[in-house]
């Protein structure tokens, strides 16, 4: 495989900043900044590193080609004259799934058949085959046809980066992992910073934070897609996760403190922070958030209930009241909460610092920063 390739990282909306960072940390260059994702320029040793390092990237995609489509033919042409073979061998699967929004091409099924369509083509004129087994390793295809703009890309990632492997088990409402990470960079999470969560749940924001202070790869305990690519040499694999655990630091004073009201959170935080290899880092206890006690020099990052019927709503807005009388709103004693109710500062007590719009899945939030 040639060594420039054109990549592309889907994130959380609102997560741009701080993937544009991490992606330029890594080595990624000639970034475009687009909203909920960013493409960039890299080696196949900068597409591993993406896959092993990057915390708030939803998957690290191929950007094959961009191309106008109004037409089926015009699709099947565009796809057709894409170096298909540069990466799909003539043993690999190659499904293809996607997406079209505000387009003449609206059929899902019938793009994604055509789509199919042209790279088998493609593929048996460069392979001299009437018919693939598709018996090998699975090399995704995905396409996005956007106000008639056709995106082809590969999959490199497989399972979603979100899916770390250190949480199996979660509870009830589990805030996604790229998303705590994104959180955690906004609260400016050092390496000898002390992290509360009075609502720790399964444990996510904590676990997120000292992977983050500890500079411990998020992807380091599971496998991607690519690695089974017969276009990337293993030892690209290897070396990269050598250079990704190389640069743990274990010397970082990081410490992280969990409260929740369930028993069984408290549990459940333990042996995900168990599973992630920082359950020495990590104090959890069961309390109310009455109970509460803030560390001087602390940030509290949290994802505090909130309710969707109207009993669960009154409840929650208790909650927020009780959270302004034991929070930190600024100076040494900092805080990051993350709520979708519009009027979450009035019922804390105190308006934000600063906020940020994000999405907790579909539901629009707000970060409300203090410090």
């Amino acid at each position: 495989m040639s060594d420039k390739l054109r990549l592309c990282c889907p994130c959380h909306f609102g997560l741009e900043s701080v993937l544009k960072y991490e992606i330029t940390k890594i080595g990624g260059t000639d970034l475009t900044v687009s909203d909920g994702k960013i493409s960039f320029t890299g080696d196949e040793h900068i597409l591993a590193r993406a896959n092993l390092c990057l915390s708030t990237a939803e998957r690290v995609l191929i950007e094959l080609i961009e191309f106008r489509a109004e037409t089926f033919e015009e699709l099947f042409q565009g796809v057709r004259s894409v170096e298909l073979e540069r990466f799909i061998g003539i043993d690999d699967a190659f499904p293809v799934k996607g997406y079209s929004l505000n387009s003449a091409l609206h059929s899902i099924p019938d793009c994604q058949s055509i789509v199919k369509k042209a790279a088998v083509e493609r593929l048996k004129s460069k392979y001299g085959v009437s018919w693939f087994s598709e018996s090998g390793p699975t090399v995704q295809i995905k396409f996005s046809i956007l106000k008639d703009v056709v995106t082809l890309y590969l999959d490199t990632s497989g399972v979603g980066l979100h899916k770390r492997g250190y949480r199996r088990n979660s509870n009830a409402a589990p805030i996604k992992e790229t998303l705590a990470a994104g959180i955690i960079d906004l609260a400016r999470v050092r390496p000898d910073s002390i992290v509360c969560d009075p609502f720790c749940g399964s444990g996510t924001l904590l676990i997120e934070a000292a992977m983050k202070a500890l500079k411990i790869p998020v992807g380091i305990n599971r496998r991607f897609a690519a690695e089974k690519w017969n276009c990337i040499p293993s030892s690209v694999w290897q070396e990269e996760r050598k250079l990704a655990i190389d640069g743990v630091d274990r010397s970082a004073e990081f410490r992280a403190i969990g409260f929740d009201i369930d028993d069984a959170a408290v549990a459940l935080t333990l042996d995900n922070a168990h599973k992630a290899g920082i359950k020495s880092r990590i104090k959890v206890e069961q309390a109310d958030i009455d109970k509460f006690v803030q560390p001087e020099d602390s940030i509290v990052i949290c994802n505090p209930p909130y309710g969707e019927r109207l009993l669960e709503l009154r409840e929650a807005e208790d909650i927020y009241r009780r959270m302004g009388r034991v929070l930190g709103k600024g100076g040494s004693r900092q805080s990051y909460i993350i709520s979708p109710h519009e009027q979450f500062e009035q019922f804390f007590g105190e308006s934000a610092k600063k906020r940020r719009k994000l999405y907790n899945g579909m539901i629009k939030c707000q970060l409300y920063m203090y410090f």
